[in-house]
């Protein structure tokens, strides 16, 4: 149903809605906080009770650590005590595990015996610029050098200047992987929230022009020559390669991804505002990258996102997860927050959020379900538990501040202060 001019404009000024998402990310946070430290080096998968996956050698992707340090330094900008020894763990192990010393850059995973997985992928390393980005607004004292040494690494290894995006991934010694002819939008895309982080942790303007120049070529030009269908994947000229296939549906699913649509909703707008609103064709994209999100991978009879559609806009795989439910509500926020009134995406707002309390919540053992079949049961075919903080903790604080900027931003701001 729609709540639409009952009480309020939007949910996200009412008093008890706020509360209520600050209670949820509050519960991510103890669910995470006191479990998640892997002492042999970065941070256990959890199982759905919350205990570390039974792994005696566990695998560490670049991503989790990276993101758990983004995740504890907004929770330290916000006075959680304990947080800062979860920064401290995650950017240890970032500098003194993944950082590969002699061919330089950052290996994907880690094992108890050193690295796993030595290659050097475009996703993991802007994982690692968001993470020294935010370190840096917490004055953690590693920040400044990783900082400095992951711009290099992307300036001189990854950036292609004359495509205005990176590669995607080199050997352990920078040598090409399959041909180095791939290219992909989801690493750029999560470039892009990491250089806006960047820009604002440090007011060189360099990140801010890379984050533009990608979200001209992936959405202005690249989405917006197919409907604002998000393409994934590209050749090396980024033309679209509708029949790519790769075994690993965690990051490269074949199709489009409704997900990232609502993903990059939200980062086009967050850039907009960032760049002064110069660029006038950024929030008609960002609504209809959201709008078509919602008309295609919203299953309407069931409720949720499909996880992948094929080309005919038919689902492909039609389980749902949780991360793009995380990523259509802060999207909803912030075009509630920039664009000229319409129910619709308030009505969406709500919806959304009434879907994850009711399907995706674990109110019996606290965290979130990462992923549920197409009837919206718990599953676990693609995530063996709950190993991530990132989207939920995000959807859950975003819609408690302005849209103008990234949270540490405006906590930053804001001086940590929440009115609910």
């Amino acid at each position: 149903m729609s709540d639409t001019g009952q009480t309020s404009k939007f949910w996200s000024d009412l008093t008890y809605h706020r509360r209520w998402l600050l209670d949820q990310a509050e519960s991510l946070m103890d669910f995470f906080q006191y479990r998640a430290i892997n002492p042999k080096g970065g941070f256990y998968d959890l199982d759905d009770e919350g205990r570390p996956l039974p792994n005696a050698n566990a695998i560490r992707g670049i991503h989790a650590s990276a993101r758990m340090v983004h995740c504890y330094s907004i929770a330290y900008m916000l006075g959680r005590p304990g947080a800062g020894d979860l920064i401290d763990h995650g950017m240890n192990f970032l500098w003194n595990g993944h950082r590969d010393q002699k061919n330089g850059g950052y290996v994907w995973s880690m094992n108890d015996d050193g690295p796993a997985d030595t290659n050097k992928q475009g996703y993991g390393h802007a994982f690692v610029l968001l993470a020294a980005s935010s370190a840096k607004v917490v004055g953690h004292p590693l920040a400044d050098k990783m900082l400095a040494d992951i711009t290099e690494v992307l300036e001189t290894r990854f950036w292609e200047k004359q495509h205005g995006a990176i590669a995607e991934e080199f050997t352990a010694n920078w040598g090409p992987i399959d041909g180095g002819t791939y290219r992909g939008q989801n690493s750029n895309m999560h470039l892009t929230e990491a250089l806006m982080a960047a820009y604002e942790a440090t007011g060189e303007q360099h990140y801010l022009d890379k984050a533009e120049a990608i979200a001209d070529l992936i959405i202005r030009r690249l989405a917006g020559a197919t409907g604002f269908r998000v393409g994934e994947h590209f050749d090396t000229n980024w033309n679209l390669n509708k029949d790519y296939y790769h075994p690993d549906e965690m990051f490269r699913p074949a199709g489009t991804t409704p997900g990232h649509a609502l993903e990059w909703a939200r980062l086009t707008l967050q850039l907009w505002a960032l760049g002064d609103k110069k660029h006038a064709w950024m929030p008609d994209a960002a609504k209809n990258l959201f709008v078509q999100a919602m008309s295609l991978g919203w299953d309407k009879q069931k409720g949720g996102f499909f996880y992948t559609l094929d080309w005919d806009n038919k689902p492909a795989k039609p389980n749902k997860l949780w991360w793009p439910m995380c990523e259509a509500a802060g999207a909803a926020h912030f075009i509630n927050q920039h664009l000229p009134h319409d129910p619709f995406f308030e009505d969406s707002y709500r919806l959304i959020w009434s879907t994850i309390a009711n399907r995706f919540i674990d109110h019996k053992n606290g965290g979130w379900h990462e992923e549920l079949t197409e009837d919206l049961v718990p599953a676990h075919t693609l995530f063996p538990g709950k190993g991530d903080i990132y989207h939920a903790f995000q959807a859950c604080l975003i819609p408690l501040y302005p849209a103008d900027g990234s949270l540490t931003k405006m906590i930053g701001e804001t001086s940590g202060g929440i009115s609910v």
